[in-house]
């Protein structure tokens, strides 16, 4: 049996997929992959100036990546790409055993006990890269 923090909480937020689709048409859209489970999650956003005004995800992936984009589809939209570069440094802190993010990305708390679980990382990091 899997010792991964699958708890309700992170099911609910998987399940909620906030933001799930795609963008018609979006300014920018990216994909990444995660080679070591197949997990897959593309990101659409569209911008104004600097300020990501919607953003949307397709995502094909583990219950940990799916969490991670609904929060993103939640929270994003509203701020800036230099926030956004901010939220994937906290992210990682937070996976090398320092604080959850605060505010508007206070949610990715509820993916703070995957730091016990490193090759499990990328999945919570995928949504934000791409």
């Amino acid at each position: 049996m899997s010792d991964l923090p699958y708890t309700t909480d992170v099911l609910r937020l998987a399940a909620e997929a906030t933001g799930a689709g795609r963008l018609p048409p979006p300014c920018l859209s990216h994909s990444e992959l995660n080679p070591v489970c197949g997990d897959r999650c593309t990101v659409d956003l569209r911008l104004e100036g600097s300020a990501i005004i919607a953003l949307s995800h397709e995502t094909k992936a583990c219950v940990l990546t799916q969490a991670a984009a609904s929060i993103l589809g939640a929270s994003l939209p509203g701020h800036t790409v230099a926030e956004l570069a901010h939220l994937r440094e906290a992210v990682r802190a937070m996976l090398a055993g320092g604080a959850a993010p605060q505010d508007a990305f206070r949610r990715f708390s509820h993916l703070a006990e995957v730091a016990r679980h490193p090759a499990r990382h990328r999945c919570v990091l995928l949504p934000i890269e791409a």
